[in-house]
């Protein structure tokens, strides 16, 4: 079973993240992620960076993933 600190590894991997926390239970998770790399995206653009991240897990390791995506300039504005 794949833990919330593994998606987060991989997604620091794949992805330039100022900061990414993962909260889950083996197979649904939550993740907060800041990137410079969202600034000008949509929503869904975002969303497929972070997929693009985890490639192949999110159809098999990855049940479930839903994210909150944020430039680093939303972040601190809160």
């Amino acid at each position: 079973m794949i833990t919330p600190e593994q998606v987060q590894s991989y997604i620091e991997k794949g992805l330039q993240c100022r900061q990414v926390n993962v909260l889950g239970d083996g197979e649904h998770f939550e993740a907060f992620i800041v990137s410079d790399a969202f600034r000008g995206k949509s929503r869904v653009q975002r969303h497929q960076l972070v997929y693009a991240a985890l490639g192949e897990r999110m159809r098999g390791e990855i049940h479930a993933l839903s994210m909150r995506t944020l430039t680093p300039e939303e972040a601190a504005s809160g």
